[in-house]
């Protein structure tokens, strides 16, 4: 579902693949039907509702992604993804559309009056893609995955920026941005609630360096069979470190450590040199971590209240106070 206020318009994506549009009444207890779109082959997955160009939104299962004139609800283009859509959002100012889809990919797309053109198309997740959130004035896109992760992508900087942030152990759900304190709110399938102050200085994650031995001591990988040979050891197993990406064995990485700069909230593996080089002033955290006791398959934040409304597979809807942490 999409609600504008201002309108008080409710875009409802449908199983058949249609959309069903309602204006509610001012006391919100009447529904007028308005029209109905034949937007998809399938059943609708995302709905977006654009005031500024009177445009509906949409991405279906039948992987196809359409946008419609609110006034005449004339179908004005569609765009074929790769696989169905499970995340979009929309530039106003630019009319670029995000559209996230389950292979895991993002897309940006031109999106004019009768056409769209493809701009370019990134993948960080090693899952599909489940939340999508824009913040057009830093012009920076997160995006959430069933791989537990979420990445920044910094598309205003133009440096082709991507910061991880880990701090989920399922998959993420929903994601709320907080404009005015700069904080991210994120929520995923076990309930977990995490605050990201994202005005801070983040770094890269760095690429997995390949070696045929460990970075450190030399000690040849298990498939490196010439060397094994010739020094006469056994081979060994092969680990990254997450601070320097280097190759090592599991004897030079034996340390963990949170590193909240790069993303990482929980301890990951660290080679020896990098858990000297970390300082507790390093191990800060970046995030604040809460639980909602119900398992969310929605989340909405609204600013103004400064309250967040989350959705269980409980059957439970819940109301959150946000103001003491998001502030």
């Amino acid at each position: 579902m999409s609600f504008n206020p201002e309108t008080r318009r409710l875009s409802m994506g449908m199983e058949n693949g249609t959309i069903s549009e309602f204006i509610l009444s001012e006391d919100y207890n009447k529904m007028t039907p308005a029209q109905t779109y034949q937007a998809h082959q399938g059943r609708v997955t995302v709905v977006l509702f654009v005031l500024e160009m009177e445009w509906v939104l949409s991405t279906g299962q039948d992987k196809n992604f359409t946008w419609h004139c609110s006034e005449s609800g004339t179908q004005l283009g569609f765009y074929r993804t790769t696989a169905w859509v499970s995340g979009l959002q929309f530039d106003v100012e630019t009319r670029h559309a995000f559209v996230g889809d389950y292979s895991g990919q993002v897309t940006i797309l031109k999106l004019e009056l009768d056409s769209c053109s493809l701009v370019t198309t990134f993948k960080g997740h090693t899952g599909n893609v489940t939340a999508l959130c824009w913040d057009p004035v830093q012009r920076v896109l997160f995006s959430g995955s069933s791989d537990h992760s979420i990445i920044m992508w910094d598309i205003g900087g133009r440096k082709g920026t991507a910061i991880e942030l880990q701090g989920h152990n399922e998959k993420v759900q929903g994601l709320c941005y907080a404009p005015h304190t700069r904080q991210l709110i994120s929520c995923s399938s076990d309930g977990g609630i995490v605050i990201w102050n994202m005005d801070v200085t983040r770094q890269e994650t760095p690429e997995w360096l390949d070696s045929d031995s460990c970075q450190k001591c030399e000690q040849p990988f298990f498939w490196n069979f010439k060397q094994m040979w010739d020094s006469k050891k056994i081979g060994l197993r092969q680990h990254h470190c997450r601070k320097c990406g280097q190759a090592v064995c599991g004897k030079c990485s034996a340390k963990r450590s949170t590193i909240p700069l790069m993303g990482f909230e929980f301890e990951v593996r660290v080679c020896d040199s990098c858990h000297e080089s970390i300082t507790d002033e390093d191990r800060a955290p970046t995030a604040t971590f809460h639980d909602s006791k119900h398992s969310i398959v929605y989340m909405h934040y609204e600013p103004t209240t400064g309250w967040l409304l989350t959705s269980g597979a409980d059957k439970v809807v819940k109301l959150w106070d946000m103001t003491p942490v998001v502030s």
